[in-house]
């Protein structure tokens, strides 16, 4: 009973299960040739070969039947494999089909001359952290299978080569946490069938959301590869990039660094996506990948659209067993070679248009299995099994149980240079879902940006925390993982896919601990800074100094936080504040932090101040002197909803909720795009009529018009609850009402001397199950966006992209520009990384558009609820999303968006010295190309390491001066590949290629 009701809810919710799919492909790989009394008898041309020279050909029928190939072979079956000469050319045979009373029915068959394929098996585990059980029971399950991989490559030792047991471990994490945890003599083992090519790690320690990666994050994932070589001696040779639906531009040049090559990507659609209505038809297989820089990889993909992946294998029979395997692998590759997708409608619930493409070309095929239908699963000897049978029976198709990079070798060797070039980014259709967990992907952000300032600040004070900072980039990555949540994420079990109560808690809580990791780092390299640079006497008339560092790359005047504590001066002492540079008095404003309002705090004054023109990676000394009087209280300002600095006059509409204006003083322009369909800066909140808790539920609906956009609401209901200038600045700080919300703040900054606009929106979200999205608008009277950054590139709309690539939204770094001939504009974002430019779509298949496109109009897609599976179920708590604004005649947009980004990524750090430094202003490093940026400076041994990244879309040559430079090294990449290089008067010529990096090792003084 329970069978038939099983059989039942499947059909009725349109998923196939194997056997739906497997009989599809029956179908479609077979021609009905005799028709009789409701008797049918359909005939297959497989590419199957014997050893001594014969071809076979497949015959099923409806019942049991005597089938002849006339002058050729016969057999009595219902499924039965008959076997000609090999054809050079078609040729005609004769069926003829008998019942016991006699002849049924014939036909004419032509036989036409098939591929003599090789198949690479490649054996793996999809490593889901999360997902199908809690993540340490996973962690500890794939310890166990490498366990078994030593078992099962130990028993298959004396088998032919092409069917001993291999095993790629897909994702590298658990091979590691496995080499630190087993005996000696396992290691051993282990270490031997990786340098035999029996088994294989590698690059990836996990399946990341690449595009959540920050660029310096993606090269230190990779670290671990050249440790594997010089501990083990096997190399890392390939990588195996699996479910995550696309990776950014970045990767290639992040595995080039590592010697890395080849890259097996397994897309898994799951019904969120429509690679082949943007191109996706024409990418051709394999392919090499390009990045602007020049570097490659050799890509294979998988060949299923709906959802199957990396599951091919498995749906051919590979882990099942060998007769199933004889009679659907030959019809796969039939497929594959006269259709170009072997599946049609149906496959994983995708209830689109069948996917039209090209057939496939070569006669070399990497296909995936899985020791089970699962993910998760472990190793298995039937793949090998099957391939050590079938090649007693077969000579072709000859399968080869195979590591990795044994397809990519073969390839490389024969057919490198037919192969097509692709180049760009390939942008993941997945990548929505980052949106679901803003908060902690907020805090992650955050991260990523604290680590490069704390490193920095650490290696300038002559300590070496490299090992702490991989730890907590470890622990940034491992966040954006793409395992988000459980199977069903809205359930609370203890174990297997409904834990999805404890899996969130695990993965979120790894955010919060990476953020809180950076900030601790953070705050010991800005005492250590300030240790190595106080001097030995107080300086004359000081009470105290702070050494304020600029930890971006452009010379910048920008605001700077810094703690006075009442122990250092007491907090009744008037102060001002002194530039050392210049003995100009600086302007600047306090917020006294009161016992009696915060006894669990430090005690003493916040003090803000615009310090002028820092030079990049360098400070300034800010002298605290006594002052005639104490700092001047704030001004409230007229609730009217304006306030202005030197460059920019910004207007609030609190009737609409919603920014007016923004008028560049300078320019004598107005910024915002006063007819666009929302307002700028405003809360726009979407629910969708689609169900909750509901496992793939997208892979079920599609929408091709507004019908399913239930809701769409905005912020109402405005109050202005704070206008007030300070020494520092203006700013106004808006309340409102919204859907989806408890409560909506807006604050609204200008600070003096600086040409920048600093929003920041808080939000307490409301946990809901229901479908939701929120945006902010932000319309600007301009073209459409010219550039953005991506994760080790540059986007633009006329920048190439891998066909496929999602079209309607983008996971951006931080920024985008919009050049124009009289007025550059960048925006900015820190925390929410996802946009949708010139309209919002509805997020399911295929994303039509819910509004007229408006070119400049920029939609952060601030968080959102629409995944049914894999990424949290709903998501609630007070949550901010900062944002800049800038704008300016003649600079290059790449150069304003990174400067606009600055502000956000990379404050200005007040170091509190315990005696005044010796020199007023000090530089570290300077480079002389504006489109070179250092993001980092880091140490090694007693170097240096000053990394480098260009957002120039040309390769471009760049002096870098490091004040005392005695030696210098150069590497491409951030660690690969050292150089020596010349060393005039304390700097070196660095080249990088066009979005590339590169990294000066320097021993300096």
């Amino acid at each position: 009973m329970s069978e038939l009701t099983s059989r039942l809810l499947q059909r009725s919710l349109g998923s196939p299960d194997y056997d739906g799919i497997r009989q599809a492909l029956r179908d479609d790989t077979s021609t009905p040739v005799i028709s009789v009394r409701g008797l049918e008898v359909r005939v297959a041309v497989l590419p199957l070969f014997t050893h001594d020279g014969r071809q076979a050909v497949r015959v099923s029928s409806t019942e049991p039947l005597t089938h002849v190939l006339v002058g050729a072979d016969s057999a009595t079956g219902a499924d039965v494999t008959l076997l000609v000469p090999e054809v050079t050319g078609p040729r005609v045979f004769t069926l003829e089909s008998r019942d016991d009373a006699g002849l049924v029915g014939s036909a004419q068959v032509t036989i036409t001359p098939q591929r003599k394929w090789s198949v690479f098996v490649v054996h793996h585990s999809h490593l889901d952290i999360g997902y199908t059980d809690p993540q340490g029971t996973v962690l500890r399950h794939h310890l166990d299978y490498l366990d078994a991989a030593l078992r099962l490559a130990e028993e298959t030792a004396g088998w032919p080569d092409d069917a001993r047991f291999r095993w790629t471990v897909e994702s590298s994490m658990p091979a590691l946490k496995w080499l630190a945890a087993r005996p000696a003599e396992q290691v051993d083992a282990f270490a031997a069938l990786a340098r035999e090519g029996i088994i294989e790690v590698t690059a990836l320690p996990f399946q990341l959301h690449t595009e959540a990666c920050s660029t310096e994050e993606l090269y230190r994932q990779l670290r671990f590869t050249s440790d594997l070589q010089q501990r083990y001696g096997f190399a890392t040779r390939s990588a195996m990039h699996t479910d995550v639906p696309g990776a950014v531009v970045g990767l290639v040049d992040a595995l080039n660094a590592a010697g890395v090559r080849y890259l097996a990507a397994a897309h898994n659609w799951a019904g969120r996506s429509v690679p082949y209505l943007h191109g996706g038809d024409k990418l051709t297989r394999p392919f090499r990948w390009r990045a602007p820089s020049g570097n490659e990889v050799l890509v294979w993909f998988t060949d299923t659209p709906h959802g199957m992946a990396y599951m091919e294998g498995n749906t051919v029979g590979l882990t099942d067993s060998y007769e199933l395997a004889d009679d659907l692998l030959p019809r796969y590759l039939s497929a594959l070679a006269s259709r170009g997708y072997p599946y049609g409608p149906g496959t994983f619930g995708w209830q689109g248009p069948d996917a039209p493409r090209e057939p496939y070309e070569l006669d070399v095929l990497h296909l995936r299995v899985q020791g089970a239908h699962a993910d998760n699963a472990g190793p298995s000897i039937v793949p090998a099994s099957i391939a050590r049978r079938w090649n007693e029976q077969w000579a072709y198709p000859r399968l080869r149980s195979a590591v990795n990079s044994d397809f990519f070798e073969h390839v490389e060797e024969r057919h490198l240079d037919r192969l097509a070039v692709h180049e760009g980014d390939w942008t993941d259709w997945w990548a929505d879902g980052l949106g679901s967990g803003a908060r902690p992907l907020g805090y992650v952000r955050r991260a990523q940006s604290a680590l490069r300032v704390a490193e920095t600040l650490h290696t300038l004070a002559g300590a070496d925390a490299t090992e702490r900072i991989d730890e907590a980039y470890d622990k940034v990555a491992l966040f954006n993982e793409h395992t988000w949540g459980a199977a069903n994420p809205w359930e609370d079990a203890e174990e297997a896919g409904d834990s999805g109560g404890l899996q969130w808690t695990r993965k979120s809580s790894g955010a919060y601990d990476a953020q809180d990791d950076a900030a601790d780092l953070l705050h010991a390299a800005t005492r250590r800074f300030a240790a190595a640079l106080s001097g030995e006497a107080p300086g004359e008339g000081a009470l105290a100094s702070f050494a304020v560092f600029n930890p971006g790359t452009r010379a910048r005047t920008d605001v700077v936080r810094a703690f006075l504590p009442r122990d250092v001066v007491p907090v009744d002492v008037p102060i001002a504040l002194v530039d050392a540079r210049t003995g100009e008095r600086v302007a600047h404003h306090e917020e006294y932090v009161d016992p009696m309002d915060w006894p669990t705090r430090p005690i003493g004054r916040h003090l803000h101040a615009v310090i002028p023109e820092i030079s990049g990676y360098g400070y300034a000394r800010i002298d605290v002197v006594p002052g005639e009087t104490q700092a001047p209280a704030p001004v409230e300002l007229d609730l009217g909803g304006v306030i202005e600095n030197e460059f920019y006059r910004v207007s609030y509409d609190v009737r609409e909720g919603y920014i007016s204006s923004i008028f560049d003083k300078t320019a004598g322009r107005e910024l915002v795009n006063g007819y666009a369909a929302a307002g700028f800066g405003q809360y726009v909140y979407d629910r969708y009529a689609t169900a909750p808790h509901f496992n793939h539920l997208s892979g079920h609906v599609g929408a091709h018009d507004r019908t399913l956009l239930g809701d769409r609401a905005i912020g109402r209901n405005a109050t202005i609850v704070k206008a007030r200038r300070t020494a520092v600045g203006e700013k106004l700080v808006v309340e409102l009402q919204g859907k989806g919300v408890d409560w909506l703040r807006t604050t609204v900054e200008l600070h003096r001397g600086v040409a920048r606009l600093d929003l920041t929106y808080q939000l307490a979200k409301q946990g809901t199950p229901a479908k939701e999205a929120v945006f902010l608008a932000f319309p600007f009277a301009s073209g459409p966006a010219t550039a953005w950054e991506l994760t080790g590139g540059v986007g633009g709309p006329d920048v190439a992209q891998v066909p496929g690539s999602a079209a309607y939204m983008l996971p951006i770094r931080h920024w985008i520009a919009f050049d124009d001939p009289e007025l550059t504009i960048a925006w900015a974002t820190l925390e929410a990384p996802l946009v949708q430019l010139g309209t919002i779509h509805m997020p399911y298949a295929p994303f039509p558009p819910t509004l007229d496109k408006e070119d400049g109009t920029v939609y952060s897609w601030a968080l959102n609820n629409i995944w049914d599976t894999n990424f949290p179920a709903q998501q609630q708590g007070e949550t901010t999303f900062r944002y800049a604004v800038m704008s300016a005649a003649g600079v290059e947009g790449r150069r304003l968006g990174a400067l606009a980004a600055s502000g956000l990524t990379e404050p200005f750090v007040g170091a509190l010295l315990e005696s005044p430094a010796e020199a007023a202003a000090r530089s570290y490093v300077s480079v002389d190309h504006p489109d070179v940026l250092v993001t980092s400076i880091g140490r090694a041994g007693a170097e240096r390491v000053v990394r480098l990244q260009s957002l120039a879309a040309e390769p471009v040559e760049v002096t870098v001066g490091l004040p005392g430079l005695l030696r210098a090294r150069v590497s491409a990449g951030l660690a690969r590949g050292l150089e020596p290089a010349e060393v005039a008067g304390e700097s070196v010529k660095v080249r990088l290629p066009a979005c590339g990096v590169a990294a000066v090792w320097g021993t300096c003084e």
